[in-house]
Formats: C-alpha cells, structure tokens, sequence
C-alpha cells in the first residue's frame, strides 16, 4: 500500500513539475539568420573585427553585464588598443572623461557631480568607466551635445550654422550626408506625423546624432589603429543604419575598410527561436526575457 502511495505521488508530482523549463536562460545568441549562436561565437567575431557596435537596451540589466564582458575579453587580446565609446558621454565632457580615466586632477565625486551623467550611470556605465580607468583603456565621448541635437529639432540643420567656431569641433564636419529615405530616419518621420509637440526636424536630430558618434568613433580608430568598441541604443545601429549607415558614408570617401561588427540586444516573451521581425537587424543578435527586470525606472510623461 506505501510503495503504491509512494508510486502515485512520483506520478502527481511528474504532471505538477512538467510544465517547468529544466534551465531559466538569461539570454540566447542568435546570428543575423536566426541561426541558435552562443557567447564563444560572438567573441570570436569580435576579436577578428576592428569597429564594434553594441546596441544596447538602456535599461536592460543584461546588457550592461555583456558590455563589460565583451569589454573584458577583447581587452586580453588587444591590450592597450583597445579603446572604449559611448553614446552616453557627450563630447564636451571628453576632458573630464580623459581625467577621470587617466587619474589625473579630477576626484570621483567631482567627476559625477560636473558630468552630464545619465540616470543609471552608477549601475550601469560607471562599471565600463572604472574598467577603462583600471586598465588605462581610453573612453570616448561620442554624442552630440545635446543643445545641439536641440537646435536641429527646432531649425533643422541650418541651425547649426549660429554655433561658435570653437564649437564645431564638438559635432560631425557640416554637412553630414544625411538620407530621408533611410529606413531608420524615414520611420521616425512617419511615426511622429500628427504627434503634438513633434517637429518635422526630428529625424534630422537623430540624423546629426548619428554622424557625430560616427565621426568621433572613425577619427579615433583612424589616429591610432586602435580596435574601437562603440556601446549605443540599439536603433541607432540596427539593420546596419544610423551610425552605421553614415560612416560608411564617411568610409567610402576615404576609401577606407575597417571590418565592422553589429551586436544588438531584443527583448523576447519566449528564448527558444529569434523572432522574424529580429532577423537581420545586426551581426548578432542578443535575445533578452521581456520580463527581464529593470536597472531604471522610465518617466513614461517624458518619454510620451
């Protein structure tokens, strides 16, 4: 009669537990065809590329923990050539870059206070900071000022011709080879028509954000042969546009090569396959749970 019981409970607990996965996978690896990936390959591309693009969801907890490893392992093959970007530092913050990293005069807490940090620098960007600063890696500054994003949206690009001499060395040489019918720019005309507050300049806004990193990111790589690693949100480098697009603008005037690779990151409900609509957006393509918890709240009203 026990053994019978026993039997039976082993039963119940077969059907109870059977609609559980074995494993609660973080992330998958998928290359730009769909095909199953894992980590080991997405090295190994990026240790034989020399422009690296990783497209990040800003408030995926994920990605920043893969940021700093892709950061780490490049590091034990190109040393010292290795240098970091980033769209979150805007350009006339590279001295305070440069001296934080460099340990020069700046303290710490002075650098946090006078930089123009994002709300989830401590949790997610000061780790790639203090790695570069540990490891005498150089860190770039790559975005636009963004007044001068502003101006863009407000006037389009003829406002930039009011800046300061001294100040155009902070954005891409004018002009910057912008093309309406680009698929990332034409989709954000199309997805603000009739929205309240949203000026007809604002894919030309992102237009001139992605030509400055692409710029800043190229005449850092061209002035030491360095392998460049570019972290960005993901729609500025999937499907190979946006910063993508425009320097190979800037490439093919120079006549120039480099092997660039695209990582971009996507959230999911379910890990097993990449979805259609993710296939082709980039070299490789990091799937994420669409449950995954958050490193920073969003202000929906702002976002809105």
């Amino acid at each position: 009669m026990k053994k019978s019981f026993f039997v039976v409970c082993l039963i119940i607990a077969g059907f109870s537990f059977s609609g559980f996965s074995s494993d609660k996978p973080a992330y998958k690896v998928f290359t730009s065809k769909g095909r199953s990936a894992d980590y080991g390959d997405l090295i190994k591309a990026a240790r034989s590329s020399e422009i690296i693009f990783f497209g990040e969801i800003h408030d995926n907890p994920i990605c920043h923990w893969l940021e700093l490893q892709l950061a780490k392992d490049l590091l034990k093959v190109n040393g010292k050539n290795l240098v970091l970007g980033a769209e979150m530092f805007e350009t006339d913050n590279q001295l305070l870059l440069n001296e934080y990293v460099t340990r020069q005069i700046i303290r710490k807490k002075d650098f946090d206070a006078e930089a123009k940090l994002w709300p989830n620098y401590k949790t997610d960007y000061s780790p790639l900071v203090e790695f570069a600063r540990e490891n005498k890696v150089r860190f770039i500054a790559t975005s636009i000022p963004r007044r001068f994003a502003a101006i863009v949206n407000l006037k389009g690009f003829e406002g930039l011709d009011s800046i300061m001499g001294n100040e155009r060395g902070l954005i891409a040489p004018l002009p910057i080879p912008y093309d309406s019918s680009v698929n990332c720019y034409k989709n954000i005309t199309e997805a603000v028509k009739g929205v309240p507050h949203m000026g007809a300049n604002i894919a030309k806004a992102q237009a001139i954000k992605d030509a400055t990193m692409a710029s800043f990111i190229l005449k850092n790589f061209l002035a030491d042969s360095t392998v460049f690693l570019h972290f960005n949100g993901s729609y500025h480098s999937e499907n190979h546009e946006g910063i993508v697009w425009m320097m190979q603008q800037y490439l093919l005037k120079g006549n120039l090569s480099p092997k660039i690779l695209t990582i971009t990151c996507v959230e999911q409900d379910k890990l097993d396959d990449l979805e259609k609509s993710n296939e082709g957006t980039a070299d490789f393509i990091i799937i994420i749970p669409s449950d995954m918890t958050k490193t920073y709240a969003v202000d929906q009203a702002k976002v809105k």
